[in-house]
């Protein structure tokens, strides 16, 4: 192309129009490389706490909306059906998520205890295997996600979080009703009875704590994640 096409292309409004469609596409694509970088480096929930309820948390954040947080610790079952739940039954305890059918089966063996719709990860995959849980907090806030592409999310309050691998978990929800959908950065999200349940139910033991984690005298229970 001669010189002065060059330049008078350069001059033209469109030239000015395509260099900053350039950028801003460019821009946008490099927001999307972090956030990937971030949800591989960092994946699933990001808990902070120490399982206590967080009274002046007030305000929650999710799908780029601002929600209220819950102003108290509302769902609890009594310490005798805690103490119920938590009884050995003769059968292995264990726990099946199926990521096809978007539910949650609790086992005592081969009988059935439990069945839930849930939702698993949208933003971030839920890791298939066989896992025990390690860690469970009756409360915690969790946050992360990217603002720029609307997946920021700031939840004080989650309750009855039960962390199996890493940063994934079960946990129950107050943000969403939407069951039998992927709606999670890679966590179990649950309806929140069923998490309470299930918070009592299985292994590691709580007792009167807030927070515990599993060891070998007090092991986690068994969870199978599958397609």
């Amino acid at each position: 192309m001669p010189v002065r096409d060059i330049m008078d292309l350069m001059k033209s409004k469109n030239f000015f129009l395509i260099l900053l469609s350039s950028a801003l596409f460019l821009a946008i694509f490099v927001l999307f490389l972090s956030s990937q970088k971030f949800l591989l480096e960092n994946p699933g929930c990001h808990c902070q706490g120490t399982g206590g309820f967080q009274f002046r948390e007030t305000q929650a954040y999710f799908e780029g909306k601002e929600i209220s947080a819950p102003l108290a610790s509302r769902w609890e079952l009594s310490p005798t059906e805690q103490k119920v739940l938590g009884e050995a039954t003769g059968e292995e305890k264990w726990i099946e998520v199926d990521l096809s059918e978007q539910k949650i089966r609790a086992w005592e063996g081969n009988r059935l205890f439990l069945e839930s719709l849930v939702s698993t990860g949208k933003w971030a995959r839920t890791p298939t295997g066989e896992y025990r849980i390690w860690g469970k907090f009756k409360y915690a806030k969790m946050s992360g996600g990217s603002r720029a592409l609307h997946t920021y999310y700031y939840l004080p309050n989650v309750p009855y979080i039960m962390y199996y691998q890493n940063g994934f978990g079960l946990h129950g929800t107050y943000w969403h009703n939407n069951f039998g959908q992927t709606m999670s950065h890679g966590c179990t999200n649950l309806p929140t009875p069923v998490a309470e349940k299930l918070f009592y139910w299985t292994t590691p033991s709580v007792d009167n704590l807030n927070a515990v984690r599993s060891t070998k005298d007090n092991l986690g229970t068994r969870i199978v994640i599958h397609e």
